[in-house]
């Protein structure tokens, strides 16, 4: 798994001159607080990828190759490292960001001989980047408390993404809508027909070619290349969620925030006027949603001073829970049953890349846990 450490005398912090004034300094990393620790989890990734050959055998509709991955993901975040000065011109006041970096690795998992996501993984993504909360600000621009994730991916596209930070948790679980795998010609319009789409289909343009495994062990579906958010929404089916935060960063956000965006290698646009692009990843939108979990943990008897105890809750069907360190204040006489609570993340990623005149939605779409043992408070016993 991925680690992130910096140098134990690393903090950041604006640099004090003789004669300046002091930067009143702030730590606020506002929802961004809930990215701690590691996580680790499943998911389901989904990209056209252009179809590299002879044009005559290349030209739509086998311009592309359909990739579909039953994915193993993990994402490690660093703490806070401090106090991060932007200056402001004239009347616009100095600020302070705070945030945290973030490594994340991917792997394939996908076996055809099985159906299942029991492969021997394969990296197929990884990301290192940040994550910063930036402070309102009155001027120069108007503005409320912002988020932005930058980050950079090997294959040669760094993204520079915003939203506004959300003011409100909601109960009970999150409402997730559809995600589409249409493609569109540039700019939108009606979707063009792509027959790898279909599952029960058996086509060269699509890898796995034969989805037959799959579609009986219900590990690939239908319904998931109709809507990949399908595999979110079975992810929490069953769940206690007690509340839930969710928030859209984007490479073009909407107004009032605005700037960010992407940049690609020479090779991913083509050319200097990008009219003949490889794969040019020209827009990423991802939702995340971080949601409390509740859990019931059956607690054995135990003698105050002992080791602490691992205990793993029960969960619906085959879904992934975290384990919990539990080290009650006093002895437990007797087998009781405890309420806990667990941070769950789950996003849904949708990047655009356009080759061939189209752009080509490229979806990826993960439920995470916490890495570690999560340790029961000692709140939890009064």
């Amino acid at each position: 798994m991925a680690m992130i450490s910096l140098p134990p005398d690393f903090h950041y912090a604006p640099v004090q001159f003789i004669g300046e004034d002091l930067l009143p300094i702030t730590s606020k990393l506002g929802v961004l607080s809930y990215f701690n620790g590691s996580f680790t989890g499943t998911g389901f990734n989904t990209i056209f990828r252009p179809h590299s050959g002879p044009p005559d055998k290349t030209a739509f509709p086998r311009d592309n190759i359909l990739e579909l991955n039953l994915i193993q993901d993990s994402i490690t975040f660093s703490e806070d490292f401090g106090a991060v000065p932007n200056r402001g011109l004239m009347s616009q006041s100095n600020i302070i960001l705070n945030g945290i970096s973030y490594v994340q690795a991917v792997n394939d998992v996908t076996n055809e001989k099985t159906g299942e996501a029991d492969h021997s993984p394969t990296g197929i993504h990884f990301e290192a980047g940040l994550w910063m909360n930036v402070p309102p600000t009155n001027n120069t621009p108007v503005l409320g408390e912002s988020l932005v994730r930058m980050g950079s991916i090997p294959h040669g596209t760094t993204i520079n993404a915003q939203c506004l930070a959300p003011t409100s948790n909601s109960s009970g679980p999150p409402v997730i809508p559809p995600a589409s795998l249409a493609v569109q010609p540039i700019g939108g319009g009606e979707a063009v027909p792509i027959g790898s789409l279909n599952a029960s289909v058996f086509t060269e343009l699509r890898r796995p070619q034969d989805l037959s495994k799959f579609i009986a062990a219900g590990t690939i579906t239908q319904d998931m290349l109709d809507d990949p958010n399908t595999v979110l929404r079975d992810a929490i089916d069953g769940q206690t969620i007690l509340e839930n935060i969710v928030f859209t960063v984007s490479t073009m956000p909407p107004p009032p925030v605005f700037g960010g965006g992407t940049a690609n290698i020479a090779f991913l646009e083509g050319d200097p006027e990008v009219t003949t692009p490889n794969a040019n990843a020209v827009q990423m939108n991802a939702t995340f949603w971080i949601e409390k979990v509740q859990y019931e943990l059956k607690v054995p008897k135990f003698k105050r001073g002992q080791a602490p105890m691992k205990i793993s809750p029960t969960s619906p069907g085959d879904q992934h829970a975290p384990v919990f360190l539990v080290s009650p204040p006093h002895d437990i006489t007797a087998p009781r049953t405890i309420n806990v609570t667990s941070i769950q993340i789950q996003y849904s990623q949708v990047v655009l890349l356009v080759f061939d005149q189209l752009e080509w939605p490229h979806i990826s779409v993960s439920t995470l846990i916490p890495s570690g043992p999560v340790t029961v408070p000692d709140s939890v016993w009064k």
